[in-house]
C-alpha cells in the first residue's frame, strides 16, 4: 500500500489536514495557500482533503474551530481546579487571550488577508464561539455569587460584559503591529482582568 494511501485511510486524517493548514498559514498566509499545496503538505491527494472539506474557506475555518474547541477543553480544566472562584475566572479571562495569541502568533501578519477573505463566515462562527465561552465564565459567576464571593445580578450579562472588555485585546481585533511582545500582551490582559474582577468581588473575598 502506497504511503499516500495509508495517511489518507489514518482515523486523525481531519487532524493532519488541520496541522497542514497551521504550516501552511505560516509559510504562505491564506490568499497564497491552495488546496495542492495542502495536499502536498500532508501527503495525500486533493481529493482526499474534499471528502472532508468542501473548500479552502472550510478547512481555514475549521482550523479556528479547532483552535477554540482545544480553548474550551482548557477553560473547562480551569473552572474546575480548587482555587478561589476569582483567581479560577482571572486564569479564564487571561487564558482565553493568550492562548488564541499562541495559537495564531506564526501568521499573524496574514491575519488581516484571512479574516477579510472569511469575513462574513468568520462572524457568524465567532459569535457561536463566544456564546460558549459565555456559557463556562456564567457557570462560575454563578458559583461565586452563591458562595458571596461576587456580586452581579445577571451572570450571563456580566460573562459577556466580561467577553467584551477582553475581546479588544484578541488578535482578530488586533493587528501585528498592534499585539507586540507576548508578554506585553499578557500583562495587559492581566491588568484588565484585575481591574474587571475588582468590580465583581465582595470584600470577604478580597481579605
Amino acid at each position: 500500500m502506497s504511503q499516500i494511501r495509508q495517511i489518507a485511510r489514518r482515523e486523525d486524517i481531519t487532524d493532519l489536514i488541520l496541522d497542514g493548514v497551521d504550516t501552511l498559514l505560516g509559510r504562505y498566509g491564506y490568499r497564497k495557500m491552495t488546496m495542492e499545496d495542502l495536499a502536498a503538505e500532508v501527503g495525500i491527494g486533493k481529493g482526499t482533503i474534499y471528502l472532508h472539506f468542501a473548500s479552502k474557506e472550510e478547512v481555514v475555518l475549521s482550523h479556528i474551530d479547532r483552535i477554540v474547541d482545544r480553548l474550551l477543553d482548557r477553560l473547562r480544566e480551569i473552572r474546575q481546579q480548587p482555587l478561589p472562584a476569582r483567581e479560577r475566572l482571572k486564569r479564564m479571562l487571561v487564558l482565553r487571550v493568550m492562548f488564541r495569541f499562541d495559537s495564531v502568533g506564526h501568521y499573524t501578519q496574514s491575519l488581516n488577508d484571512l479574516l477579510s477573505a472569511l469575513r462574513p463566515e468568520f462572524l457568524t462562527r465567532r459569535q457561536r464561539h463566544f456564546r460558549k465561552e459565555i456559557t463556562l465564565f456564567a457557570d462560575i459567576l454563578e458559583e461565586g455569587r452563591a458562595t458571596r464571593a461576587f456580586r452581579c445580578d445577571d451572570a450571563k450579562a456580566t460573562a459577556q460584559a466580561l467577553l467584551w472588555a477582553t475581546n479588544s485585546l484578541l488578535p482578530y481585533s488586533l493587528s501585528a503591529k498592534e499585539l507586540g511582545r507576548r508578554s506585553d500582551i499578557e500583562a495587559a490582559v492581566s491588568r484588565t482582568a484585575d481591574l474587571l474582577l475588582d468590580g465583581l468581588t465582595t470584600s470577604m473575598e478580597r481579605t
